[in-house]
């Protein structure tokens, strides 16, 4: 008795379209071998009177085999009233199941599935900007947006919506960081300047409790929380109150319309920023043999990267060693 429960438990479990599907694929081989028997004449083979099932049950009817005797008319009877309302009931569940997937994704309550994807975290400006640098950089690059304040997804090709909040494991694990190639986090447009940087930092921290390898880029709007953010594991820390205001002063200092030219750092546009180590073949040039180097391959020398500190535009006649790191702006 208790074994026959546990099995009526496991069966109830089971999605109800599941269920419904297995009961008139029983009913569809059960009357097909029936009618097969009781008819030989009229279905020679087993698979004769599945087919007359399945179109019968379905109430297609092309009427290629018809039951001749009384007998087999009343097991098609038998079989139309016991499966019509079944097959109707399937594809209702069906519809319903897809229906209410649909809604799941929308709504962000779908598990992430795939691996080397970005997680973005927050949704705003700077967020859209990114998804559409990258998806014209990298146009298969995944996409997983977390984000706790939005409604829905905002149906962008590639871009899985997951909604939940950003420092709890079970959000994090949707996304599936432990299999992300990196991870950007940007600051809460709903917040002030420091709570947003809290918030940032918490999210850091779960992040790299979860995936300590993750790749983790996030923004920073203050000066006193940069230093919790190295602490934290941030592998880059986008200053946004020094770059907007190195930016604007550099705008008022030249008064000649550079935000045009800003424009046209945007990756999107074929232009970026990369950092490269120094091939051997330049070690012991200057920065300037080394630019005209680099020229040749229609590549511009901004600058020399040696451990921690950055040099742009060094003097001519700086020397590049070994260890050392270019800093390149291709086309």
């Amino acid at each position: 008795m208790a074994r026959t429960n546990r099995t009526i438990v496991q069966w109830l479990r089971w999605p109800i379209h599941y269920r419904i599907t297995i009961i008139v694929l029983l009913i569809v081989l059960i009357f097909g071998e029936i009618i097969s028997l009781v008819e030989p004449d009229e279905f020679p083979t087993i698979f004769d009177g599945i087919w007359w099932a399945v179109v019968t049950v379905s109430t297609v009817g092309f009427g290629d085999y018809v039951p001749q005797t009384y007998v087999g008319r009343g097991i098609a009877m038998l079989m139309i009233l016991a499966g019509a309302s079944f097959v109707t009931a399937y594809f209702a569940s069906v519809s319903t199941a897809a229906i209410k997937r649909q809604h799941s994704y929308l709504e962000g309550r779908v598990r992430f599935t795939g691996k080397n994807h970005v997680v973005l975290i927050g949704w705003n400006e700077k967020a859209k900007e990114m998804v559409e640098s990258l998806q014209t950089v990298k146009p298969f690059k995944q996409i997983v947006l977390i984000d706790e304040s939005l409604k829905e997804s905002p149906l962008i090709e590639n871009v899985h919506f997951i909604k939940g909040n950003p420092i709890h494991d079970d959000t994090l694990l949707k996304a599936k960081v432990l299999e992300a190639d990196a991870a950007i986090i940007t600051a809460d447009q709903h917040k002030n300047e420091q709570d947003a940087d809290m918030s940032s930092i918490l999210v850091l921290l779960a992040l790299k409790g979860i995936n300590p390898k993750l790749y983790c880029v996030i923004e920073i709007l203050t000066e006193q929380q940069t230093n919790n953010a190295t602490r934290a594991g941030a592998d880059e820390i986008i200053k946004t109150y020094k770059l907007t205001s190195h930016l604007m002063m550099s705008s008022y200092l030249a008064k000649s319309g550079l935000s045009s030219f800003y424009s046209e750092f945007n990756p999107a546009n074929g232009n970026s920023f990369k950092v490269i180590p120094a091939d051997q073949w330049l070690i012991g040039k200057t920065f300037r043999e080394a630019s005209y180097e680099l020229l040749e391959n229609e590549s511009i020398l901004i600058g020399i990267k040696r451990g921690e500190e950055a040099k742009v535009n060094p003097p001519l006649s700086f020397s590049i060693q070994q260890d050392d790191y270019l800093i390149v702006f291709t086309h």
